[in-house]
């Protein structure tokens, strides 16, 4: 079992630059801790996400670290040049010595899409595209490709990845259908819904593993849940309480100011969100036989934690990591 972290980098109280400084502080204790990677949103154009700029926030976290893997969860492909993210992500993980991990998407968000001029019905086809291409612009020397979207004739592709043939690439599963496609392509994947949704995602990412890369060791399935740990269960119920309505405003911010329906919604409330399986606050036992029960119930074998979140501060969340990485994970690490 591998431990990571996921992080919207929502919008506290704290002003920007000290913001960014708490976070770059709490990146610092994930590298001393044994967590295998650090995974960032994008978003923008609302509170949920403070770096919508992923490659810039995350070379700050490549110079802050020494051996924390990290990387987008996800780059949203239609709002990128092809050949712009190629760069970065060789220089992301050239100036890491070959820590990166990418992750790819659509986008979550039609609005946010539809800012920066782009059509989200086009989203699927974009992003399918722009993802072959960028893998085919991370292994050879020149550029040339014909598609409905992009079209390049021998560009010259200067820079190149420290791993090879190219950094592990990361997807957001939330259907069977959708696992399938991620495993037959060999991706690692995270999913974040409740954990009946989850064994059927994973279940039918292991069919469709078996099937295609025969007794190929599995990647890495991850099991994204809110945590919240502190001496007692009633103290880390009052932060979560506390804390969790702010994150879940921002998170409906812009589907609220424009009518719309989310696609994978969150309940509205923390005694909510622990009723359907997403998150977890309680004292290092509680929060032990919670994760536990879910890890094998889902057949995850790397756990994903959002521990940053609202309006804990840092001292709040730092508290957590530490009852976590003391008490919870060694617990877990043996599953």
């Amino acid at each position: 079992m591998k431990f990571g972290i996921f992080d919207h980098l929502d919008r506290s109280d704290l002003p920007l630059h000290e913001y960014y400084e708490a976070r770059l502080k709490l990146v610092e204790f994930y590298d001393r801790n044994d967590f295998y990677a650090y995974h960032i949103a994008e978003h923008h154009q609302t509170p949920l996400g403070m770096a919508p700029s992923p490659s810039v926030f995350l070379a700050a976290v490549a110079q802050r670290t020494k051996r924390l893997r990290f990387g987008p969860m996800i780059y949203a492909l239609p709002l990128y040049h092809p050949i712009r993210i190629i760069e970065e992500i060789c220089m992301l993980d050239q100036m890491s010595g070959g820590r990166l991990e990418m992750g790819f998407g659509r986008g979550a968000s039609p609005t946010e899409l539809e800012y920066y001029g782009q059509d989200p019905r086009n989203a699927q086809q974009i992003y399918s595209e722009a993802l072959e291409l960028i893998l085919k612009g991370l292994t050879e020397k020149t550029l040339t490709y014909r598609g409905q979207f992009f079209n390049f004739d021998n560009v010259p592709m200067e820079l190149e990845t420290f791993q090879k043939p190219y950094p592990p690439v990361w997807y957001g599963a939330h259907a069977p259908d959708s696992a399938a496609r991620a495993a037959r392509r060999g991706l690692k994947v995270i999913a974040l819904d409740p954990p009946g949704e989850i064994r059927a995602a994973y279940d039918s990412y292991r069919a469709a593993w078996r099937e295609t890369h025969g007794g190929r060791a599995l990647p890495l399935m991850g099991l994204g849940r809110f945590i919240v740990v502190s001496p007692t269960d009633a103290e880390a119920v009052a932060l979560a309480r506390r804390a969790y309505p702010q994150w879940h405003a921002s998170f409906t911010h812009l589907r609220r100011m424009h009518n719309r329906v989310n696609p994978h919604p969150r309940p509205p409330t923390y005694d909510e969100l622990v009723q359907v399986g997403q998150g977890i606050a309680g004292s290092p036992g509680t929060v032990t036989e919670y994760l536990r029960k879910q890890i094998l119930d889902t057949g995850s074998n790397y756990l994903v934690g959002q521990f940053a979140f609202g309006d804990l501060s840092i001292d709040e969340t730092l508290q957590s990591l530490k009852l976590f990485t003391s008490e919870v994970m060694p617990r877990l690490a043996v599953l």
